[in-house]
């Protein structure tokens, strides 16, 4: 095999639960395939495409390094994919909540929900 539907092989690769599921992605547009948007599920895979899938607030990118007949067992997948996925943000490295107020400050006045509108406009306004 030289090539495989993408539906089909992200169940194989075991990135879905169900072909279904794998399909309502693809056309629902949370699949790119060589970083171009995707919405046919019959779009074919070849080994070496790299396929970015969007799941739960995360991205997995993955490359294409073979294809299955049938979906094995999760120790059988890894030869279908490479994970090159960025790695996620380190919590310390993650934007702070802006509008956090400390415990026991109670309700923000007129003059902090103000400020606080300030800041977070983009223009300023």
């Amino acid at each position: 095999m030289d090539r495989q539907r993408i539906d089909k092989w992200l169940w194989h690769a075991r990135v879905v639960r169900t072909r279904t599921t794998a399909a309502a992605l693809v056309t629902a547009g949370q699949v790119r395939l060589n970083g171009q948007r995707n919405h046919a599920a019959s779009q074919a895979v070849r080994v070496g495409d790299v396929v970015t899938v969007a799941l739960d607030r995360t991205v997995r990118v993955l490359k294409v390094i073979g294809f299955a007949e049938r979906r094995g067992s999760s120790e059988s997948v890894q030869g279908l994919y490479a994970d090159v996925s960025p790695p996620p943000v380190a919590p310390e490295l993650r934007p702070t909540t802006v509008a956090a107020r400390d415990s026991g400050e109670g309700r923000p006045t007129k003059r902090d929900r103000r400020a606080m509108d300030r800041f977070k406009s983009r223009d300023g306004a």
